[in-house]
């Protein structure tokens, strides 16, 4: 619920924007985000040391790519990267007029809502969704400035803080961190910063944060319409605009009348089906310019930085899911592999982290490293792959089979996956 409310106030200003003001957040990459439709969280199987879903067939990752045509956010350009500070308090009340606490790197939402209009954002009773975001963004437009200016930056800067931190970035508190605002000084150059490859990391890492939660932060649509595309077993929601793009806004959810038990009973019967490999086989660029700064990102394993979050992206372990062969790899161990950044979670010292991560920052520049194989044969991976993950991918299987067995399941089950695919690609090329 609170995910779904937050969508609705950040929305609301967005609406109330005068059009200068929307032109702007369209200038910045995060327009079409406002154009997708509210949905539900799905949360999956999640390995927090390799960064990377857990299945039957084998690893798979949510990719930039994904991030590219699922949401149209800006995968290219300059890392998410710069200074975070063990306080706000005089960046907070320069940049965007609002009292933070001495020492503090958190802005009150109900102050920061306020400033941009927002004073009783309860739903009155028998107020329809539709009714209720009309009355946010009439009495949010009565306190937007109407012309460029220093109000109107400062009025922008609110709700880029409000944006990224209650939605794009959302986290469990209530209050809203100020770790973008630093970036955000400059507002014609929030626009160069891969925000696509920092929502990434975020979602890797709220995934990650803990094995007892069953809800994701962020923007939760993301996963969602992505399980859709890779994962059609688990059930879709109803696509009822076919060739719209970005891809998330072709999606409505689907409301599902069975109780939660029953619900949870079919995903565990669904989850391991092999996946749809490739979905964006057949997809045309037409209306989609921003495919083309985009594609040097696709396919490579790289360095995702989100401020002091920098986690990898495993693109190298989803071989079998992109469709290659997928030879025997070392699998990721995190105190193998040490991260050079992390969460925000009491860091209280200034810090660079051009500086602190200057190896991680140059594999972005240079676009990490492309993703490619010479195996011939599947059977090394997953053998490796049912030693290590066998207890956890088949728990909810209704009988244990020995490494043997799950070999020789996995790859009938990588086939049937592969002829898919293939009759696919013949169909596409005789179009």
């Amino acid at each position: 619920m609170r995910a779904r409310v937050s969508w609705t106030l950040v929305l609301a200003v967005f609406l109330a924007f005068p059009p200068f003001q929307r032109e702007k957040v369209e200038e910045m990459g995060f327009g079409e985000i406002f154009r997708i439709d509210r949905m539900r969280a799905l949360r999956s199987r999640w390995d927090a040391e390799a960064a990377a879903f857990v299945l039957p067939w084998g690893h798979m990752i949510p990719s930039l790519e994904d991030v590219s045509r699922i949401t149209w956010l800006r995968i290219y350009g300059r890392a998410v990267s710069g200074f975070t500070y063990p306080c706000y308090q005089s960046l907070a009340e320069r940049l965007l007029g609002l009292p933070v606490g001495h020492k503090s790197s958190l802005v009150p939402r109900v102050a920061l809502q306020e400033s941009l209009g927002l004073y009783e954002v309860g739903k009155n009773a028998g107020e329809s969704e539709d009714e209720y975001l009309e009355r946010l963004v009439r009495v949010s437009r009565r306190e937007l400035a109407s012309e460029p200016g220093a109000q109107a930056d400062l009025d922008l800067r609110r709700f880029l803080v409000l944006f990224l931190g209650r939605l794009l970035f959302a986290t469990r508190g209530d209050a809203v961190h100020c770790r973008f605002l630093p970036l955000l000084e400059d507002l014609g150059e929030v626009g160069g910063y891969a925000w696509g490859a920092a929502f990434l990391a975020h979602q890797f890492d709220s995934l990650g944060a803990s094995e007892r939660q069953t809800s994701t932060s962020g923007f939760f649509p993301f996963l969602q319409v992505w399980a859709y595309l890779h994962l059609p077993a688990l059930g879709r929601g109803d696509l009822t605009r076919s060739g719209l793009v970005p891809i998330a806004r072709r999606w409505d959810s689907r409301q599902d009348s069975c109780n939660l038990g029953d619900q949870l009973e079919r995903l565990q019967e669904t989850i391991d089906s092999y996946p749809y490999l490739d979905p964006y086989l057949g997809e045309s660029d037409e209306g989609q310019p921003w495919l083309v700064p985009a594609r040097p990102y696709f396919g490579r394993s790289v360095w995702l930085h989100a401020l002091n979050l920098v986690l990898p992206l495993h693109l190298f372990l989803s071989q079998l899911s992109l469709g290659l062969r997928q030879s025997a790899v070392e699998f990721p161990v995190r105190d193998r592999f040490r991260r050079p950044g992390r969460s925000f979670r009491g860091l209280h010292d200034t810090t660079d982290w051009h500086e602190r991560t200057k190896e991680q920052i140059n594999n972005w520049e240079h676009r990490g490293k492309a993703v490619k194989s010479d195996a011939t044969t599947d059977d090394a991976y997953l053998q490796a792959y049912a030693m290590r993950y066998g207890g956890k991918v088949y728990k909810s299987a209704r009988h244990q089979v020995d490494v043997a067995g799950e070999v020789a399941s996995l790859r009938a089950l990588l086939y049937s996956a592969v002829q898919d695919r293939e009759a696919a690609q013949r169909q596409t090329a005789e179009l």
